[in-house]
């Protein structure tokens, strides 16, 4: 997910997105120790759009 399609989204779908990727993201890891996945860089990955969602959410709350 790129920070465009971020910014694009609404405060409430977004805060809905992060939660549901940080659920992902804990799976994936779960998962990926247990058997180990074929892409591992997709929790790199999904861990950097966490941080994307969570930095959109912040620059919002400063700007209220």
């Amino acid at each position: 997910m790129k920070m465009k399609e971020v910014k694009g989204l609404e405060t409430k779908d977004l805060v809905e997105k992060l939660e549901n990727t940080v659920e992902k993201y804990q799976q994936m890891k779960l998962n990926h120790s247990v058997t180990p996945l074929e892409n591992p860089s997709q929790i790199k990955a999904t861990r950097r759009d966490i941080a994307r969602m969570k930095t959109e959410l912040h620059q919002r709350e400063l700007n209220k």
